[in-house]
């Protein structure tokens, strides 16, 4: 019998490359501190100061320099809190258990503001319960000073490469960009058009999201930024042209085109000065290809000037982010006052005060892995809690292995050093294969730093093992079963919401008095909802029925609202280019028939299907639009 589909989804390696630059500088971060440790007799220090260094590890995932800086340097400092509580109120009994809830409810209420907020309440969260588990040295200062000088180093050895790399992160997004756009160009008019989009959508994401977090302080028109900024802006109207290429274009899909726009990518990558040759393009046989073609021109055009572009239509989120105070005050808002931030805290709370009430009342060996499994079992932020919670069983049970045959055939002292070298440096390079592998990698490192605090050896083993299948359990239990949570609030809701936008971007679209930028705007927005919802509905397979199985029935539905906005697309940058506009009647009556979608979608359950029949020219531009709403609302549930 062969294991479910949910869990070999789960289990199935992610495709990335090793991150070699990662994997050094974290065999580096976690092995200096304990041989430094080592040398001035004092293995403890060395120990704490690795634990830091291994948060600091897990917490630098972006790619731009300064970005790093952030992610790094903000959760060290609410781990620091953390551990400083949890020290307060070691061996204090029903006092620590009413603390760590209490800073349960407060982790999981930050982490649904943001990815740096996310690691923070873990942090948060995480070094409490060791604080709370583990004696430390005396005085209470010493063991946030520790590791928090830990994730400073791994900050230090990040920052080593900057005078080198510079600007490097945000180019290579950028040039990727145009990479992704190329290949959309080579997918027009096939089936392979779809993935590749939903591929550019998420570089584009991570481009603006790279160059914009810079410039909240950056108000000039001037510099580095600013002319990658424009490079970056002009990929949208080629994007948009590509859609129509898809639907409409016949000389826009020659292999010339996606040639172009891959060589102008190479032209950002290595900083080139030079303008490729666009005389071999292929003549225009009607508007799609006379909108590709003036994309691509324009496109060459800003490339090679690097200056802002000055049509401006990506300048804000497509722009340059709100004031700190007022992203201070939304998130405020967002923190205190959003249902979800109190469900998932809550919901982190109970988890947490169960599992330290459990080891206040039974006595289990290395009590403090119990919270510490409920911790990271419970971020629905990084995954599905039911397969995170599977899988961290079987991380834990495959890390044991390994760290069952270093505490038992390697001698405590100086072998630590060269043995968590090996174990430290496997961390970034099993994370990016899926979370059990990064749980198994993890497993060992924190069993051989624990052995140095506590002294345990081998008897760590078993216990680690039956406290990570308690905690497991307890977040299974308490942390998804008793929370019933509808599948269909926490998608259905959000794919309703996007078609509601699409409406109104349709309405819009086709407006005499609409503006371009703002067009722009709200098809990026579209887009961006549409890759969060594409990767909840993503998360929901990995889940085991019925979530999965209704995920798997809605799928579909996804796929035809994307569809949706790209005929959306298509049309409007074939009136752009001289085709006839649409009447407000029919505009109008795809608009009722979207918002009919959307009002379903909440509504109901299960998908219905609905016959809609839309009046209009088959030979128009809203031909294939009306196409697709009329599909969207024919999708019906299994």
């Amino acid at each position: 019998m062969s294991p479910p589909e949910w869990l070999l989804i789960s289990l199935r390696p992610q495709s990335a490359p090793v991150p070699w630059a990662a994997v050094g500088r974290a065999g580096v971060a976690l092995t200096v501190p304990l041989a430094a440790g080592l040398a001035v007799g004092q293995p403890v220090y060395g120990a704490l100061v690795s634990m830091g260094a291994l948060s600091g590890v897990i917490s630098d995932t972006a790619d731009a320099y300064r970005l790093r800086i952030f992610n790094i340097a903000v959760p060290q400092l609410f781990g620091a809190i953390g551990v400083t509580l949890g020290t307060l109120v070691y061996g204090e009994g029903w006092l620590a258990v009413a603390v760590l809830t209490l800073v349960a409810l407060v982790s999981g209420m930050i982490s649904s503001i943001g990815a740096v907020a996310s690691v923070s309440g873990l942090l948060l969260l995480l070094n409490a319960v060791v604080g709370a588990g583990l004696a430390m040295p005396s005085p209470w200062w010493k063991a946030p000073l520790l590791l928090t000088l830990g994730g400073l180093f791994v900050l230090l050895l990040t920052l080593l490469g900057w005078p080198l790399r510079g600007r490097l992160p945000e180019r290579a997004a950028v040039a990727e960009a145009y990479r992704g756009v190329a290949g959309l160009f080579r997918a027009a008019g096939t089936e392979a058009y779809g993935e590749k989009r939903q591929a550019v959508t998420e570089s584009l994401n991570t481009a603006y999201d790279l160059i914009l977090a810079h410039r909240a302080r950056d108000h000039g028109r001037r510099g580095p930024l600013v002319g990658l900024l424009a490079q970056l802006n002009v990929l949208i109207p080629l994007v948009e042209a590509a859609a129509a290429a898809h639907l409409y274009g016949r000389a826009s899909r020659s292999p010339e085109i996606a040639d172009a726009v891959e060589e102008l990518g190479a032209a950002v990558a290595e900083s080139r000065d030079e303008v490729p040759d666009l005389s071999g393009l292929p003549r225009p046989e009607g508007p799609a290809d006379r909108a590709v073609e003036a994309a691509l021109r324009h496109a060459a055009a800003v490339v090679h000037r690097a200056e802002p572009d000055p049509y401006d239509t990506a300048d804000d989120r497509l722009g340059r982010p709100a004031a700190p105070r007022i992203r201070f005050r939304s998130a405020a808002r967002a923190l205190l006052f959003s249902e979800g931030s109190w469900r998932y805290g809550l919901r982190l709370a109970l988890c947490v005060g169960l599992a330290q009430a459990l080891v206040s009342l039974v006595a289990v060996p290395r009590s403090y892995w119990v919270a510490l499994t409920v911790t990271f079992v419970m971020k629905p932020d990084f995954g599905s809690v039911f397969s995170r919670a599977v899988l961290r069983a079987l991380g834990t049970a495959a890390g044991l292995l390994v760290a069952a045959a270093v505490l038992a055939e390697v001698p405590r002292g100086w072998w630590d050093v060269p043995v968590m070298l090996v174990l430290a440096a496997l961390i970034p390079a099993f994370s990016a294969k899926g979370y059990a592998f990064q749980t198994a990698a993890i497993t060992p490192v924190i069993l051989l730093l624990s052995d140095i605090l506590s002294h345990e050896g081998f008897g760590l083993v078993v216990p680690r093992l039956l406290d990570s299948l308690i905690g497991c359990g307890i977040a299974l239990v308490a942390g998804y079963l008793l929370w019933p949570e509808s599948w269909h609030t926490r998608i259905g809701d959000r794919l309703a919401a996007a078609v509601e936008e699409i409406a109104g971007y349709v309405a819009y679209a086709f407006d005499p008095r609409g503006d371009q930028g703002e067009r722009v705007r709200r098809r990026r927005r579209i887009y961006r909802d549409l890759s969060s919802v594409r990767s909840e509905f993503q998360r929901a397979l990995t889940e085991p029925p019925p979530v999965g199985a209704r995920a798997a029935a809605w799928w579909p539905l996804v796929v035809a609202v994307e569809r949706i906005v790209d005929a959306t697309t298509a049309a409007r940058v074939r009136v752009d280019h001289g085709a006839k506009a649409p009447s407000p009647e029919e505009v109008a009556e795809v608009e009722r028939e979207l918002r009919g979608l959307a009002r379903g979608v909440r509504s109901s359950e299960t998908l219905v299907e609905v016959r809609a029949v839309l009046a209009g020219e088959e030979e128009g531009v809203l031909a294939p639009l009306r196409h697709e709403v009329t599909a969207a609302r024919a999708i019906a549930s299994g």
